[in-house]
């Protein structure tokens, strides 16, 4: 028996490295003698560095950088195995995780840090960039970013305008002349996992922008900057940005990224798919396993056990994913692949217990899973 386990991080609780040893050791308190593949995963958010610098030889290191409320925070970045691709999550300079709840505000959290993170992998000779944009603090459209690479966003007067989402209503003049000129060789892929427009009732401040602490009128506030940020771009840089799909997500910084270091935005569990390169990793398997901490309807939209069940049926094999939580929504779960969702919880337990015994849980959730599975074997 031949075991690919190729799971997401549990946020909060577990990486996706951690994951896969957890359901490594199921796999084993039921079948002894199985090959275990350990594959871990991630789509553009957290983990994305750690699957790729795992995936190829790489290494980590770490910079201090401006966080999202402008307070100085430690960030890690990755180097590949070619020593010239580097790996940033945005949100290890400008993550959610970094604003305690009672000071979320979009108006002030700012993407700085992720430029610091960009300009220290430069520093560090990388001539590809990897930016991984997912679970951000922040709605400036990634302003901020540019800032700290050098370029300038003034107002009518001609003054540098605040950072934060709250001040791009001042923007009248956008100038990238100062930009870091060793960005002029460096290609940028952005890894994204929504498709959401800059702006509108789909766009980044309507939709994530009420989990980053934004109140409705602040939603509507930021809706409009972002509107007049897209207009200031295409006036002084000629692009179009507001309808890419993708260019809301991180608060639009993948629209940022578009319009001030000429990105290409892809799907993130699709880059790491072929970082990885998991067609080969689940040829000859009989089984693949995934997980995440909420599997629900979105996640037939680009997320990891989406991506890891394509791959697993183009070869023909089964897929099982075990999940932290299941949304009474995950129909397109089983059409994209997906052939059983098992639960981490066995009883109903308090989140914070849930997510402190994440691999014990994890552990037996899919050593229960595979005994449904022998079951089925033995009935076939």
């Amino acid at each position: 028996m031949r075991v690919v386990i190729a799971p997401d991080s549990f946020k909060g609780s577990l990486s996706a490295w951690e994951a896969a040893e957890a359901m490594a050791a199921g796999v084993r308190r039921l079948w002894p003698q199985a090959e275990t593949v350990l594959v871990p995963m991630a789509d553009g958010g957290e983990g994305t560095t750690e699957a790729l610098v795992r995936a190829t030889g790489g290494r980590l290191q770490e910079k201090t950088v401006t966080g999202p409320l402008g307070e100085p925070v430690r960030a890690g970045f990755g180097i590949l195995g070619d020593g010239e691709t580097g790996v940033i999550e945005m949100a290890a300079a400008a993550g959610l995780y970094l604003v305690p709840e009672e000071r979320r505000d979009p108006r002030v959290t700012t993407t700085y840090g992720v430029g610091e993170l960009i300009r220290a992998a430069l520093d560090a000779g990388c001539r590809r960039l990897v930016v991984g944009i997912g679970g951000s603090a922040t709605n400036d459209g990634g302003v901020g970013m540019a800032q700290a690479l050098g370029a300038r966003f003034t107002d009518a007067a001609g003054r540098e305008i605040g950072r934060g989402g709250g001040s791009l209503g001042e923007l009248a003049h956008i100038d990238l002349t100062g930009l870091d000129p060793r960005l002029k060789a460096v290609a940028v892929r952005v890894a994204c996992d929504v498709d959401n427009p800059l702006c509108g009732p789909r766009g980044a401040a309507a939709v994530y922008g009420p989990q980053k602490g934004a109140t409705p009128e602040m939603v509507a506030t930021l809706d409009a900057n972002l509107s007049h940020l897209a207009k200031v771009i295409a006036q002084d840089l000629g692009r179009s940005v507001a309808d890419i799909p993708g260019a809301g997500a991180a608060g639009g910084l993948g629209a940022g990224l578009i319009a001030f270091l000429d990105a290409s935005l892809m799907a993130g569990v699709e880059m790491v798919i072929q970082a990885v390169n998991l067609p080969a990793r689940v040829a000859g398997a009989d089984l693949v396993l995934t997980g995440e901490g909420k599997i629900d309807a979105q996640t037939a939209f680009g997320k990891t056990p989406a991506g890891v069940a394509r791959v697993a049926k183009a070869a023909g094999l089964p897929v099982i994913a075990v999940a932290g939580g299941i949304g009474d929504d995950v129909e397109p779960v089983y059409s994209c692949g997906i052939d059983a969702l098992y639960p981490l919880t066995p009883y109903p337990l308090a989140l914070g217990e849930a997510m402190r015994r994440g691999g014990e849980l994890l552990a037996l959730a899919t050593e229960r899973a595979l005994r449904l599975v022998a079951v089925g074997r033995k009935l076939g």
